[in-house]
């Protein structure tokens, strides 16, 4: 009976998505957004993206952005300047600041410069440049 109940824990954790995307906001590394997508169930459409905000070693934020669709999902990034952003999916927007660690407004509208999109598909997640995004202060490398 234990063999079996394991087996069929295993399927209902099959398939379940739990992967992450991060922009790099400075060179060290040190300053940076990662997007988290997790999945409870497999049958589940929906997953928890959760932020994690990190600026080494002053801020390390985690900050739940809700559930959304798991698959075609894109959560667009900008730059406020003085280490804050925006980040919008849909109607929601999030204002974060790295410089306080905090989530400083859930709405409103974006601000700032586009630096491009946390995407979400099928098979991966990861962050895609906007094309033109020139670094700044917040965003001297490329988002890997």
């Amino acid at each position: 009976m234990r063999t079996l109940t394991t087996a069929l824990s295993l399927l209902l954790l099959a398939g379940c998505y739990n992967d992450s995307a991060t922009y790099y906001a400075d060179s060290t590394q040190d300053h940076r957004l990662t997007v988290r997508r997790q999945q409870d169930y497999f049958w589940s459409e929906q997953g928890r993206f959760t932020l994690m905000a990190a600026r080494m070693p002053e801020c390390q934020r985690v900050i739940p952005l809700g559930e959304l669709p798991l698959e075609e999902t894109k959560l667009e990034l900008f730059s406020e300047g003085d280490k804050r952003w925006s980040l919008r999916s849909g109607a929601q927007v999030w204002h974060v600041d790295t410089q306080r660690c905090a989530l400083v407004e859930d709405g409103g509208e974006v601000a700032g410069r586009k630096l491009g999109e946390f995407h979400a598909e099928i098979d991966q997640f990861a962050f895609i440049e906007a094309p033109g995004a020139a670094p700044s202060e917040d965003a001297a490398v490329p988002a890997r």
